[in-house]
């Protein structure tokens, strides 16, 4: 047996030198064959500030961590909602597993890069004529090896590496976007539940109103006017109702579908009235070009711009020679037992190469035409970080003016329920007319159902801004990835 290996391995090393002297051969022929690299479309710089525009926010070297930001609400059940909407979402499964097809396809372009190796076995048995009949047993064993000199298959899998990274990158991003919008949407209940106490606060109030006017109207001491318009303003309150209560209605279910669930599973759990959460105002912004790195949209965009490099590169190499050894080794014998000697083998070795002659100028159409895709994915890019500081300044504009809005509210609140207790008491004792109540009683619901809003407006601004900051998403990659306008040159 160590005879027969010996014959396989002098043969096969005769033959790979062979096989050597050809392609060193062909190389001295094609050395002054080189990459023509193709002219990358530039695009104006994306300036990044050096800081944020709204007075007060400064930033600071460290940020303060948005990990799991929702939890600065200290609202619990808010925080069961995002946990089962992160596990549960048809929309952060169905990115699992678009990341789960990009690596997939990154582990077949990294294939590519090594040789490939078959095995097959048959027997067979024939006869012709009255000849006696005649069995054939035989083994392969086939090898290629595509030589990748000039980097097609390399650059084939950095593209497929950055697609990977881009799915990644599209996973965090919809996971911050549906964490946000649980939030969000919790919000909106909560605010719904409490515009709905003041509503049904004020009816009850407007309801002993009409009670007292309608005995002092018996009594003939105000007329049946004071009776009408009292009705009014209660049956206008009572009309506030109804589309509140569809309001909740709508955000039960919402959170439900969010989380994964039937509409319906929700209803009862969110029934019980809780106040509107609200963040603590003590967020330590970063500096813009670090929130940029913290955002999983502007990373993605990033990463596409690198596949598309990549690409360029794929496409450039296609229009140079291209390598491939081959061969095969078998074993081919009448019987069973010859397999093993040594003139049962068939063996060959073939060294390829591929020149592109003439195509019609398609490989070089190709070329232009994946210049031109990494010029419209360096503008994506552009337009993704202009984008996102947008989104970080207007979050900080809309939380700075709520703010001050409802300090504003809660003053006018204070005076709004005054003006209503003065008011009932001077109607009581007849100094003053009907009409001045109904006004006190309208100006006190209007501007409690404001505060409420405002309430809410200012924990959705801290959302929108918790999310603009990236939604505390982290890259897993632990290197460090170009600058921000480095790819944009």
């Amino acid at each position: 047996m160590n005879v027969l290996l010996d014959k396989y391995k002098n043969h096969y090393q005769s033959g790979y030198k062979l096989g050597l002297v050809c392609l060193l051969s062909l190389l001295m022929i094609l050395n002054g064959c080189a990459l023509i690299h193709p002219n990358q479309t530039e695009s104006a710089k994306v300036e990044v500030p050096a800081k944020w525009s709204v007075d007060g926010a400064v930033a600071i070297s460290r940020s303060s961590s948005l990990k799991n930001w929702w939890q600065r609400f200290n609202d619990p059940l808010l925080v069961s909602l995002v946990q089962q909407s992160l596990q549960n979402n048809t929309s952060v499964n169905s990115a699992k597993s678009a990341l789960q097809e990009a690596r997939a396809l990154r582990d077949v372009a990294a294939a590519t890069l090594l040789p490939t190796l078959d095995t097959s076995a048959s027997v067979g048995r024939s006869k012709s004529g009255h000849n006696s009949a005649v069995n054939n047993f035989s083994a392969d064993f086939d090898a290629s090896w595509e030589l990748d000199i000039f980097g097609a298959n390399r650059s084939g899998l950095n593209a497929s590496e950055a697609i990977a990274q881009v799915s990644e990158a599209n996973l965090g991003d919809v996971q911050v976007s549906i964490t946000a919008e649980v939030t969000l949407d919790y919000i909106s209940l909560r605010n719904a539940q409490a515009r709905l106490a003041i509503a049904n606060s004020n009816l009850s109030s407007q309801l002993e109103t009409l009670q007292i006017t309608e005995w002092r109207t018996q009594a003939g001491l105000v007329s049946s006017l004071d009776a009408e318009q009292a009705k009014v303003a209660a049956e206008q309150t009572r009309a506030i109702i109804p589309p509140l209560q569809t309001s909740i209605a709508q955000m039960s279910h919402a959170l439900a579908v969010l989380t994964g669930q039937p509409p319906a599973a929700l209803l009862q759990q969110l029934s019980i009235a809780r106040p509107v959460p609200q963040a603590a105002n003590d967020l330590a912004l970063s500096f813009p070009a670090e929130t940029l790195r913290q955002r999983a949209d502007v990373r993605a965009a990033e990463y596409r711009v690198t596949a598309d490099l990549a690409k360029l590169a794929q496409a450039d190499a296609a229009r140079l020679p291209n390598f491939t050894l081959s061969g095969s080794l078998g074993l081919s014998a009448l019987t069973l037992g010859s397999l093993t000697s040594g003139s049962s083998v068939v063996s060959s070795l073939l060294a390829n190469v591929a020149i592109p002659l003439f195509d019609g100028g398609s490989r070089r159409a190709k070329v232009r035409a994946q210049e031109a895709v990494l010029a419209q994915t360096r503008l994506a890019y552009k337009a993704t970080v202009l984008t996102a500081l947008q989104e970080v300044e207007d979050a900080l504009v809309a939380l700075r003016g709520d703010i001050q809005r409802v300090s504003r509210l809660e003053l006018a609140s204070e005076s709004a329920s005054n003006a209503a207790l003065l008011a009932r008491q001077r109607y009581d004792s007849g100094l003053i007319d009907f009409q001045t109540v109904l006004e006190t009683q309208r100006s006190l619901l209007s501007t409690q159902d404001s505060v409420a809003s405002a309430n809410a407006d200012v924990s959705s601004d801290h959302v929108r801004l918790y999310k603009a900051l990236g939604g505390g998403w982290q890259a897993s990659e632990a290197e460090t990835i170009t600058s921000l306008t480095e790819k944009t040159k």
